[in-house]
């Protein structure tokens, strides 16, 4: 296992500095740090009506780290992945410090979609999202960001645009603007769960 996923103190200092790792099909661990970067303004999270009355219908059952684990698998089951046995144990560390949380949506008793990612102090960096039924994954980010809302979180980096993160107001800054935003979030105390 690369030695900064072992030192969970090494990991969390790569996020406080806005770098992240990403696990390659050589089986080597590789450090980001996007130039431009891609964010989620809080204020700015647009929600389209059919999501909010998907997410008024309660269709799922929402839990915080109901299953962290079982959320990041469901996350790397596709064609191609970032996170491998390396990734995977580095952050189930992080969930057990409590510095890394999912928010999964359940039907019928069956996980069925989520997200995960890393808070530390006012930062949520979101790693990844899956969706084994339609809206599941987005209902999750409804209330991924309504979390952050209301316990203070300022910055939620979402690392790389995709065109289904643009619908939610996903924009993209340069580097020197996200590490400004960066350091404030650092200055700011906020706790995910409980």
């Amino acid at each position: 296992m690369s030695r900064g996923l072992r030192d969970l103190n090494m990991l969390l200092n790569a996020y406080a500095q806005g770098i992240f790792p990403m696990a390659h099909d050589d089986g080597e661990i590789y450090w980001y740090d996007p130039d431009p970067r891609a964010i989620l303004p809080l204020d700015k999270f647009y929600v389209s009506r059919s999501l909010a009355r998907t997410v008024r219908q309660e269709k799922f059952e929402v839990k915080v780290n109901g299953d962290f684990r079982g959320t990041m698998l469901g996350c790397a089951d596709r064609e191609e992945t970032w996170i491998d046995e390396q990734i995977l144990a580095a952050y189930t560390g992080l969930n057990r410090h409590g510095f890394a949380h999912s928010v999964e949506c359940w039907q019928d008793g069956e996980l069925v979609g989520g997200l995960y990612g890393v808070a530390l102090r006012g930062l949520f960096a979101g790693e990844s999202m899956f969706s084994y039924r339609r809206d599941a994954s987005k209902v999750a980010l409804v209330h991924l960001v309504e979390r952050l809302r209301e316990r203070g979180f300022v910055l939620l980096d979402v690392q790389f645009p995709t065109e289904h993160l643009r619908r939610f107001g996903v924009i993209t800054i340069p580097r020197a603007a996200y590490k400004a935003k960066l350091a404030r979030a650092m200055m700011v105390e906020a706790v995910f769960a409980p």
